[in-house]
């Protein structure tokens, strides 16, 4: 089953709850996306389903909804259990439940995910929770401990499962699968269908149906598509210097919600803007005359909603601001429609918080649209701008030639006054500006650290988008490593200067890490690098070198880790293997590893000062003597001994001497000789 053009139903006719119902009129949901559309009605029917569609179609929607619709409030425990690639992707869908939910007292969804504190994830499961959210690792962790219990689980949701196959957790997805009571519903969400996905569907899913979105992935050439990164606090004061920045005729300013409309044009208004909301709560009358002031130029700002915006034919429209990222990647097409109409050239310009980088990606993608990352203009950019526009209206206003009264007004002042004109043109200007400062200045920059400079913790927001770069870097360094060990290097050394791969110590502020898994269990670097960063907490940016051996790897990672990351790394899974992570000094560490520290005392860690105090102290030990001769008390069988052995040692040590005076290399034992001297005598 597929379709190209979204579905006119609304909300209100798919069969969901009321309290439901309300939490999407509330965020101001107008209509279900296709996926949405078509995935409700067979979850809430029970049956399993495969929906094939890009990120940020709305996929989240079409399973929460329709499974919160299901949710028995009355039985705490899981009964719903969703499996997300990342952190962030778990934390986001358990967010998106919460806010569906938000009219069902009494609801409950927790995300379990690497890199969080155990402590108050098993507080959490303990209380009870009717939707788990997780990566596998943990949720694997979670079950083999006896924490997480699925026996009454009802759905379960793998969502990204082709992230989660390229990131190495297929393996992990499947042991779930398996430990899940039979009678469960499956719904599985994936952008692509390789053959190991396809396998899953057909070993695990019961008469699934197939759900295909197709998407129209065109843009006009004549549009130019860029985007900005940042918080959503500081979107407004972004938006702000876009407006005094940009040379535009008018603009549409794209928000996901009812409500939000009418905030952003009052805050706009306030600022100085002509702005006005469009939803689809204003009466048509009012949407008309609102339209046509844009189209007259008597409005500069149109904020509004994709339903509400959807057939605006104004042929004015320079630039189209996404405040909000749409969730559904046809929608940005729809959006960005509104511009560079008729063969004009139009500005797209897309606001993008850290957690929504997925979603650019997936624009990008589906539409085969490189998006250009913009900076925000300078303090100074926008001076400049501030004073050419007060001199163009000041020429505006001479050329008007109505300022016979004003002449003469002015006139009278300076004879009364003998002030200068210049001061009087000054004091006027000062008046009309008010109080408000006509100058822009720099803030000054806070000298608090932000939390990305350090890669443990709370990770949050992923890397800016010149980490995927990065990432490329550390795969390529990885297979390099892999080619290295299989000879492929080995064969011209003499072509190449760069040295045996095991002889490469770790980079700066890194430390070689040994992991207990290799080419024999078929890992790869991307298993790996997947691994170590969801369940650690650890952007895959601050991951380094990975050298893959036959039965084991080595890693480079940061400098310092804590206690409790290394210990948790030791227990999770990979291909099979528990990675039972150590420092490569510690064990077989590969050939030129340097293992001496360079890190000051400040920053080494406790087992490390511990490690060294003991260290000196065995070295401040003094070896102990050699027993001296009469030290043993020996009895009398012993002394005798004694004696005799050392009239042994002593007659073989003249025999010796002997022999390396005479020649001869046949050295006769003392006893021997005692003998033949008496058959002589």
């Amino acid at each position: 089953m597929s379709s190209d053009t979204p579905n006119p139903i609304k909300f209100s006719d798919l069969s969901l709850i009321e309290p439901v119902l309300s939490a999407l009129e509330s965020v101001g949901y107008e209509v279900p996306s296709p996926i949405q559309a078509q995935i409700i009605p067979h979850i809430l029917a029970g049956r399993d389903v495969v929906g094939q569609a890009q990120t940020g179609t709305g996929k989240t929607a079409a399973f929460a909804l329709p499974i919160l619709s299901r949710i028995d409030l009355k039985k705490v425990e899981p009964q719903v259990l969703v499996l997300a690639p990342t952190r962030e992707l778990a934390i986001q869908v358990a967010e998106a439940f919460k806010r569906y939910a938000s009219c069902m007292k009494g609801f409950h969804v927790l995300p379990i995910y690497g890199g969080s504190d155990y402590g108050s994830q098993l507080k959490q499961l303990k209380r009870g929770a009717h939707v788990i959210v997780g990566t596998p690792g943990r949720v694997m962790d979670h079950m083999r401990r006896g924490t997480l219990k699925l026996d009454h689980l009802q759905c379960l949701v793998l969502d990204e499962a082709d992230e989660m196959l390229r990131m190495g957790f297929i393996d992990d997805v499947e042991w779930v699968l398996q430990q899940t009571p039979p009678q469960r519903q499956i719904a599985l969400f994936s952008a692509t269908m390789p053959k190991e996905i396809r396998r899953i569907a057909q070993n695990h899913l019961n008469n699934a149906e197939e759900i295909t979105i197709k998407l129209r992935t065109t843009t006009a050439e004549t549009v130019r598509h860029r985007y900005w990164i940042g918080q959503n606090d500081q979107k407004l004061d972004a938006l702000t210097r876009i407006l005094e920045a940009e040379k535009f005729v008018a603009m549409i300013v794209f928000v996901r919600t009812k409500t939000a409309t009418i905030e952003l044009a009052e805050k706009l208004s306030a600022r100085g803007f002509t702005t006005a909301p469009l939803n689809g709560d204003i009466a048509q009358n009012q949407r008309e005359r609102t339209i046509d002031r844009l189209k007259k130029g008597q409005l500069d700002i149109l904020v509004a909603t994709d339903v509400a915006a959807r057939g605006l034919d104004v042929d004015c429209i320079s630039h189209v601001i996404n405040y909000d990222i749409p969730y559904d990647t046809e929608a940005y097409v729809h959006r960005i429609g509104r511009t560079g109409r008729a063969g004009r050239s139009g500005d797209a310009i897309l606001f993008v918080t850290p957690r929504e980088k997925r979603l650019l990606y997936a624009i990008e993608k589906s539409t085969n649209q490189k998006i250009d990352e913009m900076q925000l203009p300078s303090v100074d950019i926008i001076n400049e701008n501030r004073v050419s526009r007060f001199k163009e209206l000041i020429n505006e206003t001479v050329a008007a030639q109505n300022l016979g009264f004003y002449q003469k007004l002015i006139e009278e002042f300076v004879a009364e006054t003998e002030a200068s004109i210049i001061d009087v043109a000054a004091a006027l200007a000062k008046l009309v500006q008010g109080d408000k400062p006509f100058l822009i200045e720099e803030k000054k920059a806070k000298t608090k650290k932000s939390s990305d400079e350090s890669p443990f913790g709370e990770r949050g927001d992923r890397g800016e988008r010149s980490q995927r770069s990065e990432r490329g870097q550390r795969s390529e360094r990885g297979e390099r490593g892999e080619r290295a060990e299989r000879g492929e290097r080995s064969e011209r050394p003499e072509k190449s200067k760069r040295k045996p791969k095991l002889d490469r110590p770790a980079d700066k502020d890194m430390e070689r890490y040994r992991i207990e898994v290799g080419h024999v269990h078929g890992v790869k670097p991307a298993n790996i690098v997947g691994a170590i960063a969801n369940e650690a907490g650890l952007d895959s940016a601050h991951i380094g070198q990975i050298i893959i051996e036959e039965d084991y790897s080595f890693v480079d990672l940061p400098q310092g880790m804590p206690k409790s990351v290394c210990k948790h790394l030791r227990q999770v899974w990979v291909s099979g293997q528990r990675l039972q992570l150590s420092l490569a000094s510690e064990g077989k560490k590969p050939e030129g590893k340097k293992p001496e520290d360079k890190k000051s005392d400040a920053y080494k860690s406790e087992d490390a000062k511990s490690a060294e105090k003991f260290g000196e102290k065995a070295a401040e030990k003094k070896p102990r003597p050699r027993m001296k001769e009469g030290q043993l008390k020996l009895g009398k069988v012993g002394k005798e001994g004694h004696a005799k052995a050392a009239g042994e040692r002593s007659a073989g040590a003249e025999a010796r001497t002997h022999s390396a005076k005479t020649g001869d290399s046949k050295v006769k034992k003392p006893a021997k000789r005692e003998k033949d001297k008496r058959e002589k005598g």
